[in-house]
């Protein structure tokens, strides 16, 4: 309720309570004589009376003749008949006193209406939003944007790292904020929106804060699933409401998160143009156009699914710039853990360096919750700091889950697990270019993990050749010829592997035209989706007709069972080997670098000694496990 209402409410009171007292001094100042009961009873036995009324309590008349006073009517107490005979017999004056009940008769009288102006007062409030929860009826096209200043958002570039494009690209929103004059001195313009794109967790919404932070102007935060409301025409109107608000307050920042909730690609068909969220995204648009970027006002939205948006939206004049926030490569990982190891107590080993060689695809949150990960080791096992070993436990348990030790597999399973995941180390070590083989474990992690092989990467890489997919596939298909070599026979333990090897197989044959019998055609669109493919939620678009796809999924299996009989074959020449390191992870259950290097480099004096002591033959058993995959980075 606004200032000018609660004055109105105040002066309606006070008129009442004036009213009541009017009411009763006039009553006091009329001509109405009161009189004692014994008088009465006089004026009566005379006859002078002309005529009365009696209630409960009063009686009142008019008198044939005049009182001295000049008043002919009167009022006067009534008192029980009996007590007054016996009264008039004692020739004693008397009148009758009743108790006073003024104040009940006022509560009477204005309790109803201060009741009534209370339930006005509380309906006015729950429909302005004042004190409502989650805001009223007339609030409803109000725009629930946060707005911070720039104390509030306490977020500068210098909080922001492994992002330098992006950051570059929005100094000059910084700039043009600062000083519009200045900026647009050679005839330029501010873009009038700027998208940011990128995975999950890149930094967008923290880059947006900075922006606002750096230029210290208004930073209003919304959501772009805040706009839409079950009621048609509500969103168009919290759309109109922010860019009003935004104007007000220029120069300013308007920040949608999670645009891809607003501004998704309006259907096309007859029954498409009159929901919700179409008339929400039109209203965007036109606001789009009708505000000048002069004014100080700059647009900001982030999304991780730009593949969904409409093109209306993306066009030159609307949203001008797009900026990719991408995962950040080893020296920004470096920057990025930097910023966030500065909140931990480390041990003499641990270094921004090595950290980044262990973390290739993580994004900044997920270094921030590495950090965290490691930490919280740290204090589980009393330490005084955070060492290197911590942050390897964080990573193995962000990567595979968390480790299942109460989790018993009996002989045979832990056989199967043991050669199955040396299958995978061994191919990998074997084949040149593939990456380091930094841990190899028989522990259970994570719901179906029954074992790992965690790979690091050299260096980050960004294109693969034919070959390279070829080696990737035979480590991948390591533990399944491992299996077939050993024991004759296949289980589950394979089934993420085959999943993932497929999947090369067909981008390869589909997507990247590396199979002669196909040709260079890409019979499949790329999605480009951050999310991966599991955010695409749509079935695969076939460009191809039945004769070409019975081809493509015969080219897929012949590239499957190649690279599979390939493995097949180096791990047959490499029995010995996968013999004696098996039978080491089934004794220690987990082997690192250092102890797999140590027993593929072992002098052949020792591998005989070794394999004279005793080799673990091999059990032709059958199981049913759910063994999944052995887990990469």
């Amino acid at each position: 309720m606004n200032k000018q209402t609660r004055f109105n409410l105040w002066y309606t009171m006070i008129a009442i309570f004036g009213i009541i007292l009017i009411h009763n001094a006039w009553t006091g100042l009329t001509q109405i004589a009161r009189i004692p009961y014994s008088e009465f009873q006089q004026l009566l036995a005379a006859g002078k009376i002309a005529e009365i009324g009696v209630s409960d309590n009063f009686v009142q008349g008019t008198l044939k003749e005049p009182l001295p006073g000049g008043q002919r009517q009167f009022t006067t107490t009534r008192v029980d008949q009996n007590f007054a005979r016996e009264l008039t017999d004692a020739n004693v004056k008397f009148t009758g006193q009743i108790e006073s009940n003024l104040l009940g008769n006022v509560l009477s009288l204005v309790m109803p209406i201060v009741l009534f102006f209370g339930v006005w007062y509380w309906i006015s409030r729950r429909m302005t939003g004042a004190g409502g929860l989650g805001g009223g009826l007339m609030q409803i096209g109000k725009s629930k944007a946060k707005v911070y200043v720039e104390a509030d958002t306490g977020v500068t570039f210098a909080d922001v790292a492994g992002v330098d494009e992006a950051k570059d690209e929005l100094k000059e929103i910084v700039a043009f904020l600062k000083d519009p004059k200045h900026y647009g001195r050679l005839g330029g313009r501010m873009p009038k929106g700027v998208l940011l794109v990128g995975p999950p967790g890149t930094g967008k919404t923290l880059l947006a804060k900075a922006v606002a932070g750096e230029a210290g102007v208004p930073f209003f935060s919304i959501s772009g699933s805040e706009f839409v409301e079950m009621f048609v025409g509500v969103g168009a109107a919290r759309v109109r409401d922010l860019f009003e608000q935004a104007r007000g307050k220029a120069p300013a920042i308007i920040f949608i998160d999670e645009l891809d909730a607003l501004g998704r690609a309006r259907n096309a068909g007859f029954a498409g143009g009159h929901d919700e969220k179409e008339q929400t995204l039109n209203q965007l648009l036109v606001e789009l156009d009708g505000f000048d970027a002069s004014e100080g006002v700059v647009l900001l939205a982030a999304t991780n699914r730009p593949e969904v948006l409409d093109p209306a939206l993306l066009r030159a004049g609307r949203f001008d710039r797009q900026v990719l926030v991408d995962r950040p490569d080893k020296a920004g990982r470096i920057q990025i853990l930097n910023v966030h190891l500065k909140k931990a107590k480390l041990g003499p080993d641990v270094s921004a360096d090595t950290i980044a060689a262990l973390t290739p695809g993580f994004t900044g949150a997920d270094l921030a919750n590495l950090v965290n990960e490691a930490a919280l080791l740290a204090t589980r096992r009393g330490a005084d700091a955070v060492t290197l070993s911590d942050f390897n436990a964080a990573v193995e348990r962000i990567i595979a889950g968390l480790e299942k030790r109460n989790r018993i597999l009996n002989a045979k399973e832990r056989e199967i697990v043991a050669y199955h995941e040396m299958g995978h180390a061994l191919v990998a070590m074997a084949l040149p270019g593939s990456d380091v083989v930094h841990k190899v474990s028989i522990i259970p992690r994570g719901v179906g993990a029954l074992g790992y092989t965690i790979q690091r990467p050299i260096e980050d890489r960004f294109l693969m050749t034919r070959e390279e997919l070829i080696d990737k596939m035979c480590v991948l298909l390591g533990g399944r010829a491992a299996e077939l070599v050993v024991f004759g026979h296949l289980s589950t333990g394979a089934a993420d592997d085959l999943r993932r090897v497929t999947d090369i197989a067909r981008s390869m044959v589909t997507k990247y035209g590396m199979s002669e019998t196909m040709g260079s055609v890409a019979y499949e669109r790329d999605a480009r989706s951050f999310l991966g493919p599991q955010g695409v939620g749509a079935m695969r678009e076939r460009d191809y007709g039945e004769t070409a796809g019975d081809a493509i999924d015969q080219e897929v299996r012949k590239i499957v069972e190649s690279a599979l009989a390939r493995t097949r074959d180096l791990l047959v020449e490499r029995r010995e080997l996968l013999e004696r390191t098996a039978r080491r992870l089934l004794e220690k259950e987990t082997l690192d670098e250092a102890e797999l290097i140590a027993l593929v480099n072992a002098p052949a004096t020792q591998r005989a000694g070794k394999q004279a002591a005793g080799t673990l033959q091999p059990s032709l058993m059958t199981t049913e496990p759910a063994v999944r995959d052995s887990v990469k980075p």
